[in-house]
């Protein structure tokens, strides 16, 4: 089915309900759609994520496979 027409459909069931458990279910996928996962992180969060990014920029980070390497024995 053509994406034009089924949102042609989509907009005469909304104008048709009078279910307003309907209308607020539709809001919350276009809120989920537009939430960035960043908003949810505490201060701390973010606050860790951004030092961990500047040591990374530095190249102060460690070899994955080096630091297991001793617990792999």
């Amino acid at each position: 089915m053509d994406i034009q027409l089924e949102k042609l459909e989509l907009m005469k069931l909304l104008k048709e309900t009078e279910n307003p458990s309907v209308i607020n279910a539709i809001k919350k996928i276009f809120q989920k759609e537009e939430k960035d996962w960043w908003d949810d992180l505490t201060e701390e969060q973010k606050e860790f994520l951004e030092e961990s990014l500047k040591q990374a920029d530095n190249g102060e980070v460690h070899d994955f496979n080096a630091f297991i390497e001793p617990y792999l024995k």
